[in-house]
Formats: structure tokens, sequence, C-alpha cells
């Protein structure tokens, strides 16, 4: 599902998706990625990731919780099982001492920003992206 995923919504797909297994692998040894998932009838629809750790602009604070990655296939989207999904994640991160959560949404698919407005979210930072090789 990763390759649909990139396909979907990598602004830049002349970058090519190649996963740091290994950088990956040393945050969950660490216990600060965790990874949910959906199943309907036992087939994976959704999948979340988030990498949790201090915030060094708030040390004072508990752990943060920031999205990695965020998907529903999209024959699953439009109804209720995203919005179930998403409480369920916030459920496990709050059970595991998660103090705030950050999630970030591509503008090429606001809906994901409705839900999680929807669910208590705040938008409260833009994420800019700019190309230096030129080829942008």
């Amino acid at each position: 599902m990763l390759v649909s995923h990139w396909k979907e919504i990598a602004r830049y797909q002349d970058i090519p998706l190649a996963v740091d297994h290994d950088a990956y692998a040393a945050l969950d040894r660490a216990g600060k990625f965790h990874v949910y998932t959906a199943r309907l009838d036992g087939k994976l629809i959704a999948y979340a990731a988030f990498i949790i750790g201090p915030n060094a602009h708030y040390c004072t604070s508990g752990p943060q919780a920031k999205q990695d990655v965020l998907y529903l296939t999209p024959e699953h989207r439009g109804g209720r099982i995203g919005l179930t999904f998403i409480r369920s994640c916030d459920a496990a991160l709050a059970d595991a001492g998660v103090q705030v959560v950050y999630q970030h949404e591509k503008v090429s698919h606001p809906a994901l920003g409705r839900v999680l407005e929807h669910e208590g979210y705040e938008n409260v930072e833009r994420l800019w992206a700019k190309r230096l090789d030129g080829k942008g």
C-alpha cells in the first residue's frame, strides 16, 4: 500500500520513494515509532505511523507524537472508518502517555483537515516546501 499511497500524494514524484528501513528500525527499538493499522475482513485498509518524543521547545511537557504517514484506501473514504481509525490512534497514543499529537495533511487532500477539525484538532502550523535543486 505504501507505493500506492506515495503515488497518490507525493508532490515531487521525480524523487523516488526509498524508505530508510534502518532508521525506522532504530526508532522502533527506542520505542519512538508507533504504527497502527485498520483491517476489514482481514484486509489492510488503513495505516498510520507516528514518531514519539520530546519537543525541544517544550521540554517540560509530556511526549509528543508527529504523524509520519496516514493512509486510508480510497474505497473506504467518506464514511466513518477514517474517523474511527483516527480516534483509535488518538486513544492508543494517549495510553502511551503522549500529551500532544501533530497531524499533517497534503493540500491536495483537504478532507483529512475537515476530519481532524471535527475531532478537536487545531490548525496550528503550515508546512511549506521548496525545491533547491532547480527541478520543482
